[in-house]
């Protein structure tokens, strides 16, 4: 189970890109770097990218409701777009 690691400031820039490689491998879920005693940074492996898109997108979940066979690609307009006519700007 990967477990946090506290360390000074100054350990911290001696083992730098030991430290690195330990929290990419799973060593280290967590880093606290220290000065003075007090926690100044603390170093955590980025989330993986599913993750990190569900973390951006999804605000609204299971608040939107489409009644059943509701067709969402369905045409809006029952005359062409602009974009279909090659219309740019009007």
């Amino acid at each position: 189970m990967p477990d946090t690691e506290t360390m000074t400031a100054t350990e911290f820039k001696a083992t730098c890109l030991k430290v690195l490689d330990r929290v990419q491998s799973g060593e280290f879920s967590r880093v606290e770097v220290t000065k003075r005693g007090k926690v100044v940074a603390i170093l955590t492996a980025p989330p993986a990218p599913a993750e990190a898109a569900k973390a951006l997108h999804g605000a609204l979940r299971g608040r939107v409701i489409v009644p059943e066979g509701f067709d969402l690609t369905a045409p809006t307009l029952d005359e062409p777009s602009d974009a279909e006519l090659g219309i740019l700007h009007r």
